[in-house]
């Protein structure tokens, strides 16, 4: 059994544990649920991507859901039937209640980005039921890898709204086809794995859950062996590439190489390689 990292014990719903030198696993931790969210969850699950980020014994994050049945179903439904926006306050008028609820979605997307602000790369191994908010926390991830037993589907439309917590603002920005992305964010159709790597949502298949896992594993502890000042710098100028121009990018790329080249790891990993040496790096 994997042990759970020392400070990330106090957790309700999320196991964190090591899964390898610099390499942590977190779990959604709800299986006999689904792993379905509710308030209480996304509340945790910024808590624990913040920590996270900053933590200088973690270079790469495997992101998972425990059980054999779901990465997640998504929201809790009959949960969120007890608060808003399904209940909410008579005695409000329109802009009030509208206010209200402005300032919770706000909060529910927050939680959700904090997987795409950890400045940690983040490897997300989906499997079996992958709905509705399983679709905004991987749209997050850096990379997303699933078993071929993974149903996805954008289920919101058939609980009465629009994708609210990120999907419709990052899956265009993920995938190859725009005209795919309407295609399931207004059906609320399922699609399964093969699909899903077709048009670049999943770049890795795998036969089982546990091969998948194994998979990002693999890809974590070669990730965590890099320079911790490169990993990080590349994921930073990839997201920022993905919403900027490329000479907005570019300048920005300058900046912030300005500062990492004075790095120590440049030398390091020029000097092992001369050495044939595998490099070491500092923590960061």
């Amino acid at each position: 059994m994997a042990q759970q990292i020392r400070g990330y014990t106090g957790y309700d719903h999320f196991l964190v544990t090591s899964a390898g030198a610099f390499v942590a696993h977190v779990e959604i931790n709800r299986p006999a649920k689904l792993n379905a969210f509710f308030e209480a969850m996304w509340l945790e699950l910024r808590a624990v991507f913040r920590q996270l980020s900053v933590d200088p014994d973690v270079r790469a994050i495997i992101l998972s859901g425990a059980g054999e049945r779901a990465f997640t179903a998504g929201l809790d439904v009959q949960a969120a039937s007890q608060g808003p926006p399904l209940v909410t306050d008579e005695s409000l008028d329109g802009a009030r209640t509208a206010a209200l609820l402005r300032r919770h979605i706000a909060e529910f997307q927050e939680c959700i980005t904090a997987v795409e602000k950890c400045e940690k790369p983040v490897i997300c191994v989906l499997h079996g039921v992958s709905l509705g908010l399983a679709i905004d926390i991987s749209c997050c991830a850096d990379v997303r890898i699933c078993s071929k037993d993974t149903k996805f589907a954008v289920k919101e439309v058939d609980i009465g709204l629009a994708a609210d917590i990120g999907t419709l603002a990052r899956l265009p920005k993920v995938v190859s086809s725009f005209s795919w992305v309407k295609d399931v964010c207004l059906s609320a159709r399922f699609f399964g794995a093969a699909e899903a790597l077709a048009v670049g949502f999943v770049s890795q298949v795998h036969e089982s859950k546990a091969a998948a896992l194994d998979a990002a594993l693999n890809m974590a502890k070669l990730i965590a062996a890099k320079s911790p000042v490169a990993v990080q710098g590349t994921k930073e100028l990839l997201n920022h590439s993905r919403d900027h121009s490329v000479e907005e990018n570019l300048s920005y790329t300058g900046i912030w190489n300005s500062a990492a080249l004075q790095s120590n790891d440049v030398k390091v990993a020029l000097l092992s390689g001369i050495q044939k040496m595998k490099p070491r790096f500092e923590k960061l």
